[in-house]
């Protein structure tokens, strides 16, 4: 991974900086040697990069493999090889004919370009944060393009003449259009300004210049519209757990007002929701899991609830692989505070463990404490042991 970052890092810094060398001359000339060494570690890098791919362990049949030999056969025969090969070819000594002048001769090293999606793909399957890593693998995108276009536009300016209509930049003769930022930031300015389709800019006059901005527009439509709807779908996916959890509670709702349920317990089941929602606990577990195979399911419910099961000291001294067995039978189950698990007289069929949470022993009044059980805590083990007459004889009430 750390790797891979590095590469990522180097491939934005070149698709950057080598139209912004190429296109504004003065950046090229005045900081000539930072740009060498820049170019040199660049360079580094990629190779680094090469070497590492070769070592590069992939999956054959589930299967890793990490022979030497088949590593190097298999990217050597990829097309990511052939796009590192170009990417590679020593352009520089065009220098020595050119002058040092022409940074344009490294733009090969954009074939490196999809380095970076493939290191936002690989990233995005393992963060925390997908939704967030969606939103600035698109900013940085919608940067990119801009940028280019900007370079584009100063480029074209120059090649129609500075200055010479309403159109192209302004002289740089000018001092006010003369440095190097706001020649930059004019560009930006209206490389956004087109590309977003907002116009407000210096109308074209040579029939060269409606052309590059018809195209422009075109270009902008196509990839802000494509923006847009990846934007709208991130915002659907970042919504996708309320959203689902609103249509349940709306289906409810719905039943209870057909059903003409009493205000008083519609009332409570609303509280129940809100419960499960503000305590993070709306998700359901087996919906979740159930396309998982059994065997990372049951590793999956282990890590979740052993600990829980450890605490119950009628399980302390038992075996690993009795734990384990009672662990893939536990379900859990979630009450809001006031509610009632169980009552005096029910017949008990299950057996409760408190994994979080105060659940208070009451009298027939609801109001009189026998006892507060608290984490790790368990009652109705008699039920699963077969014991005749086993029936509750407590109420067991939700505190908290």
């Amino acid at each position: 991974m750390p790797e891979s970052l590095v590469t990522y890092v180097t491939t934005v810094l070149n698709d950057m900086h080598v139209h912004f060398r190429a296109c504004f001359e003065e950046l090229q000339t005045d900081y000539l040697i930072f740009w060498f060494l820049l170019d040199f570690l660049a360079d580094l890098t990629y190779l680094g990069d090469m070497v590492f791919r070769t070592r590069t362990g992939y999956l054959e049949q589930g299967l890793l493999v990490k022979d030497e030999l088949k590593l190097r056969e298999r990217y050597m025969k990829s097309f990511q090889f052939k796009l590192d090969l170009v990417s590679m070819i020593p352009t520089d000594v065009f220098y020595v004919a050119l002058g040092v002048t022409y940074p344009e001769i490294r733009l090969n090293k954009l074939f490196r370009f999809n380095r970076m999606m493939e290191f936002f793909q690989r990233t995005e399957t393992r963060t925390n944060y997908p939704n967030a890593l969606r939103i600035s693998n698109l900013v940085m995108y919608i940067l990119i393009i801009i940028h280019w276009n900007a370079c584009l536009y100063y480029s074209f300016s120059k090649a129609i003449g500075f200055g010479s209509d309403r159109f192209v930049y302004p002289d740089p003769t000018d001092p006010e259009f003369g440095r190097l930022v706001r020649k930059y930031a004019y560009s930006m300015y209206w490389s956004t300004l087109t590309l977003t389709t907002i116009g407000e800019t210096p109308p074209p006059v040579e029939n060269s210049e409606y052309f590059f901005v018809v195209t422009d527009f075109l270009v902008g439509v196509l990839i802000f519209a494509t923006i847009v709807g990846n934007v709208g779908s991130m915002i659907t996916n970042m919504n996708a757990a309320r959203a689902d959890f609103q249509a349940r509670i709306d289906a409810i709702k719905q039943y209870m007002s057909f059903r003409k349920v009493t205000k008083d317990l519609e009332k409570r089941v609303i509280k129940w929701f809100d419960f499960l929602w503000t305590n993070k606990k709306a998700v359901d577990e087996r919906e979740v899991l159930k396309y998982l195979p059994d065997k990372l399911r049951a590793e999956i419910a282990i890590n979740v609830h052993l600990d829980t099961l450890k605490k119950v000291r009628i399980f302390a001294d038992c075996e690993a692989g009795l734990l384990v067995e009672l662990v893939l039978k536990l379900q859990p189950q979630v009450y809001s505070p006031g509610d009632y698990i169980c009552k005096k007289g029910d017949i008990g069929r299950e057996m409760y463990i408190i994994k979080e949470g105060k659940l208070a022993v009451v009298a027939d009044d609801g109001v009189t404490q026998f006892v507060v059980l608290s984490d790790g805590s368990y009652f109705g083990e008699i039920s699963i042991l077969a014991i005749k007459g086993n029936a509750q004889c407590a109420n067991a009430r939700m505190l908290c």
